[in-house]
């Protein structure tokens, strides 16, 4: 069954001076290592150390303020993908920062290439990647790791974005585990028939072959992140659904020309991206 964890209930704790860490997906809650996933809330100019095993890979992206991710400028607009064994500080900015840490431990299991990931910390600006729309309803994305932005098939992540009254067909996924981080407003998890609301910095945990759906019935945006490990995966639509399709605007979130193209696609057909 999936498992949800409140922001709520997440007790975070000092970690270093001026940061609280709390860790929302470990061995313990969720019963398996096939991922890590910590929120990191920095004080104005405090540091924190990631360090990540010889034979694990990540990424870090910026839920709030901005730093310096081992000597490179980061903030919101980017996502840090951190390569085999990375080690390195993250200093906060002048304002209060909070990060979500994410490591895939023993990534050789899901990626037996992963030696040939790039091994130096690489950036990706996803405000710049393409906006692409759903063909049966409002829903949109943003691709926020792929094998061409990460360089591995360990993960593969996006953001979606729910506006209001918009849902997306009931499907499951085999191959791989994924979660939902909430990024912002509220909306419905239909988790085997049965609604449960998110709201910002809940997060979801789906295992595989588990049903599920998503229906924004609030009157602003539901958006989420989530992530896949590993990257490809085969995902199964419930009987009378649509197969979610996605289509290119030509814009990326600012309304500019994208950085690059992405054609149209079905989920879960996308390895080449």
């Amino acid at each position: 069954m999936p498992v949800i964890f409140r922001r709520s209930d997440q007790e975070p704790a000092p970690s270093a001076p001026g940061v609280e860490r709390a860790g929302l997906l470990t061995p313990g809650t969720i019963g398996n290592d096939q991922i890590t996933l910590d929120r990191v809330r920095l004080a104005p100019g405090a540091a924190y150390t990631i360090e990540l095993s010889p034979s694990a890979v990540g990424w870090v992206q910026v839920l709030s303020g901005a730093g310096v991710l081992a000597g490179r400028d980061t903030d919101v607009d980017l996502v840090s993908y951190l390569p085999l064994g990375f080690a390195g500080a993250f200093t906060a900015g002048p304002e209060e920062t909070e990060l979500l840490v994410a490591s895939v431990p023993d990534a050789a299991r899901f990626d037996p290439d992963i030696g040939n990931m790039p091994g130096e910390l690489r950036q990706v600006d996803w405000t710049r990647e393409p906006v692409l729309e759903s063909e049966h309803d409002a829903r949109k994305r943003v691709y926020m790791a792929t094998p061409a932005l990460a360089g591995t098939h360990a993960f593969k992540g996006e953001m979606i974005s729910y506006p209001p009254g918009a849902s997306a067909p009931e499907h499951h996924h085999v191959g791989a585990e994924h979660f939902q981080y909430v990024m912002s407003g509220r909306g419905t998890a239909l988790l085997d028939g049965t609604g449960h609301v998110l709201e910002a910095g809940d997060v979801l945990y789906n295992y595989e072959h588990e049903p599920h759906a998503f229906i924004n019935q609030s009157d602003e945006d539901f958006v989420f992140v989530e992530f896949f490990v590993p990257g490809p995966c085969e995902t199964i639509w419930s009987p009378g659904a649509n197969v979610c399709a996605w289509l290119p605007t030509g814009v990326d979130s600012a309304g500019r020309q994208p950085a690059r193209e992405i054609g149209y696609h079905v989920h879960g057909q996308d390895d080449g991206l």
